[in-house]
């Protein structure tokens, strides 16, 4: 169940909890939910997320350069599910950063969310300018009876997982990277518009994505294997994100040539996963010469979707 006002929060069972912004929903994140409904279920207890937009940083610091990995929606469709009793999105200004972090625990998470276990990740900090960490929190527990549990560092293949890293590797184009971290494959959804029809002139049409939410992280520009599902059908695709510079382009753009593909779909809303980097975006002397590149790349998404699509979960179908 979503609540984005804690006022609508009236549940009076005891709670176990965990607090963060929980941008991508990672492999780290899931780790923490897991423990989070496994103590729920042993211990009945109602199982509660805690989650903040905007980003704090959008507003405590004017960051709007920052580029998220989910968009709030994309957040809660992947949030929900994961089996909590209550995703909770609480609107984040300056008016509720500068509690302190004892208004914090006694207002908030005890007085109003009924907490009785807390769990938190091992960086986490909280309250006013952020100077409580867990130490504090525990001490707070033992004053309003709640437990803490800390999430030590989860690491792959020595490499800590965090959101900040995998906004690292999308925009350096590490696309299999990212993925391996999300446990998923990174998506994003727009909507198919008009675009300038280069792509019909030289046999391999495209549909245009536009996204309009602006804070949505977009990878580095390049060349890439994706999928959609259209009309119920998983449909592969390779989709430059770029300039297209071999035509003197201005703007930046999302195209995707799905392949065996042909059907208007201008105005529909697409949900992309991208699946694999192929290359990067290159000016080339002649159209020829971009046309012989799009069938090595043709053939080069068909060879790999086989097995590529396997490896990780589809959200797709979420």
């Amino acid at each position: 169940m979503i609540t984005e006002n804690l006022k609508d929060y009236n549940s009076t069972k005891p709670s176990v909890l965990t607090i963060g912004t929980f941008d991508g929903v990672h492999v780290g994140h899931k780790k923490i939910i897991n423990q989070l409904t496994t103590i729920s279920s042993e211990n009945n207890l109602t199982s509660i997320l805690l989650s903040f937009f905007p980003h704090p940083k959008m507003v405590l610091q004017n960051d709007k350069e920052l580029k998220l990995i989910n968009t709030i929606q994309e957040k809660e469709r992947l949030l929900n599910s994961l089996n909590l009793d209550y995703l909770i999105i609480k609107k984040f200004t300056k008016e509720f950063s500068r509690l302190s972090a004892l208004e914090f625990v006694r207002d908030i998470l005890v007085n109003k969310l009924n907490a009785k276990h807390i769990i938190i990740g091992y960086d986490h900090h909280f309250g006013r300018n952020r100077t409580a960490n867990i130490e504090q929190l525990k001490e707070f527990g033992e004053l309003y009876d709640f437990k803490v549990t800390e999430i030590l560092a989860q690491d792959i293949d020595d490499i800590a997982i965090s959101s900040t890293k995998i906004r690292k590797a999308l925009i350096n184009g590490e696309i299999t990277l990212a993925n391996k971290f999300l446990g998923y494959n990174f998506f994003f959804s727009g909507n198919v518009v008009h675009g300038n029809n280069i792509g019909k002139t030289i046999s391999f049409p495209t549909a245009n994505i536009k996204i309009d939410t602006p804070y949505k992280l977009v990878p580095k520009n390049g060349v890439y294997i994706v999928k959609t599902i259209i009309d119920n059908q998983i449909t592969f695709g390779m989709m430059n994100i770029g300039y297209n510079p071999t035509f003197d382009g201005k703007q930046k753009s999302i195209e995707i040539h799905f392949i065996n593909f042909n059907k208007n779909i201008y105005d529909k809303t697409l949900t992309i996963e991208m699946i694999l980097r192929i290359r990067n975006e290159i000016k080339f002397n002649t159209v020829d010469d971009l046309k012989k590149q799009l069938e090595q790349d043709k053939l080069s998404t068909l060879n790999s979707v086989s097995y590529t699509h396997l490896t990780l979960p589809t959200i797709l179908l979420v």
